[in-house]
């Protein structure tokens, strides 16, 4: 199968350097003309849970180098999924499917605006992974990958089970729901748990099961939004969200977070699609997300204060 990838960063490097591994055609494409080449020139290179190397990686900032591809993986921010989904267009062609492992809500919304609904797959991971340079990650964390068609379509039911059967092959524990919606959320519900915590306190996932008073801010934000769940009367794809965000920050307690990642790069963080969206739902059925609201103030303000800070 032929797979690009969109955005070379931690998840991005992770999937794409499995699925060549295990004998998939995968393309890189990247907004950065530097980087691309770097990684097309050196491979990428895995540490961690799992220690290899892939040379012979293709990349490119040029979509229409690539050609007419079977697969598009996002792993973009959120915030650029706009701008990485219009670079791909004159690649998506009448069997090609769009598949966002992104974080956060709005982005299967934003992908809508540009290619057709039975044409996107919406994804969730609990693979962890952390970008330690160009091309270099450390696996973090295994866990389990799920994927779901936004349109029932027959046809693209059994391309999005030919594309489970690969992740599969490659090493990804992955199954399919019909259930994307709730798909979303119980992802969602994770980040909201995790991101913006081990943003502010600079801390490993795990650290916040072992820390008692970082475990109860994590704990009131998830409730906060279990409260926008019922209201919305979404099906979580787990029972307990307090004890699926536990057993997350367990299963990847090495992991640097994507949001600590980038608060350690003194770069934008996607706060406002993760957080800040329960914020603003909250705001919407009128429950209050006091707890949200600060984790959303406190990272938006150690945005704004990178050039102030003094460490």
């Amino acid at each position: 199968m032929k797979i690009v990838i969109v955005g070379p960063g931690a998840m991005g490097c992770l999937f794409g350097v499995f699925l060549a591994k295990s004998g998939q055609e995968v393309y890189f494409l990247d907004k950065n003309k530097a980087r691309a080449k770097e990684i097309q020139g050196k491979g990428i290179l895995v540490e961690g849970l799992s220690n290899f190397s892939v040379k012979n990686i293709k990349a490119t900032t040029e979509a229409e180098e690539i050609g007419e591809a079977n697969l598009v993986i996002l792993a973009t921010k959120s915030y650029d999924t706009e701008g990485a989904i219009k670079n791909v267009l004159s690649i998506i062609e009448k069997e090609t499917l769009v598949l966002t492992l992104q974080n956060g809500l709005g982005n299967v919304e934003i992908i809508n605006r540009y290619v057709a609904q039975n044409k996107i797959i919406a994804g969730v991971t609990n693979e962890g992974a952390t970008l330690l340079g160009i091309g270099h990650i450390r696996h973090a964390g295994k866990g389990e990958t799920i994927l779901g068609a936004i349109s029932n379509i027959k046809n693209q039911i059994s391309k999005i089970e030919e594309i489970v059967e690969i992740f599969n092959r490659a090493g990804f524990e992955t199954k399919i729901t019909e259930r994307v919606e709730d798909l979303i959320w119980s992802k969602l519900m994770i980040n909201v748990g995790i991101n913006a915590l081990t943003a502010i306190l600079h801390l490993n996932n795990g650290r916040l099961v072992e820390i008692s008073s970082a475990r109860q801010i994590m704990l009131e934000a998830v409730k906060e939004a279990e409260k926008i769940v019922k209201k919305k009367k979404i099906k979580l794809l787990y029972k307990n969200p307090v004890e699926k965000v536990e057993e997350v920050c367990r299963l990847t307690a090495g992991n640097v977070s994507s949001m600590l990642q980038d608060v350690l790069k003194k770069r934008r963080t996607e706060i406002d699609f993760i957080n800040g969206a329960i914020v603003n739902e909250g705001k919407k059925l009128g429950i209050p997300t006091p707890v949200n609201s600060v984790l959303t103030d406190l990272v938006k303000t150690i945005e704004g204060s990178y050039p102030l800070q003094i460490y």
